[in-house]
């Protein structure tokens, strides 16, 4: 999967998704809390950004709760749907394999569900880029799925698309986070919301070793 399939598949369903996913973390108090304590770990250290943004729902959570944080997606047509929705906030299309951001100026990243378009061989160096931009002793908060199978979807929202959903175990991204120079905080796993795909959900919280 490259990445020019997975802007291109997004572009095609940003308006869709952005009505389905805008208010997501109203019914997600789990997600919620875990987006508290990273805004709380964060606060009054620097910038954060949210990489991954969509249509920037958890952009606005962190920037309600005083976070100074900035949104990077993929793709142009989801900037723009979050640009739409969130004036007030900063957003800027974005490749995580290669950040528009100079190296130890970030307090905290949040990746929910974005490092699961990233090719499993490229997953290292994803890891050392969001290490590369992150202030020593600053924050990495992961969402993803758990598992270790590749859902693959050639129809999202009733378009055609190309992507690939990577499952990872939490073992395996605890061990890709230590490779990377990450200690990790807090590992932590959910079931499915009744209205989310089935599938259990894995969060770590990460910090860049001095």
């Amino acid at each position: 999967m490259s990445a020019g399939s997975t802007r291109t598949s997004y572009d095609r369903v940003a308006a869709d998704y952005a009505a389905k996913f805008l208010n997501e973390l109203e019914s997600k108090s789990f997600d919620r809390h875990l987006l508290n304590l990273f805004a709380e770990l964060t606060h009054e250290h620097g910038l954060v950004a949210d990489i991954g943004c969509g249509p920037g729902q958890i952009a606005r959570y962190l920037h309600e709760r005083g976070a100074a944080v900035i949104g990077l997606d993929l793709s142009p047509q989801m900037i723009a749907q979050a640009q739409r929705l969130h004036p007030a906030l900063l957003f800027q299309i974005a490749d995580m394999q290669a950040l528009p951001i100079a190296g130890g100026s970030l307090a905290g990243i949040t990746a929910f569900y974005s490092i699961i378009h990233i090719p499993r061989a490229s997953l290292p160096d994803v890891l050392r880029e969001f290490h590369r931009v992150l202030q020593p002793s600053g924050y990495l908060l992961l969402g993803f799925h758990i598992g270790s199978q590749t859902v693959h979807l050639d129809n999202f929202f009733e378009k055609p698309v190309s992507l690939d959903f990577l499952f990872y175990e939490i073992d395996v991204l605890r061990s890709a986070l230590e490779a990377a120079g990450f200690k990790v905080a807090l590992s932590a796993h959910r079931a499915p919301y009744p209205q989310e795909h089935q599938s259990q959900r894995g969060y770590l919280l990460a910090q860049r070793g001095e």
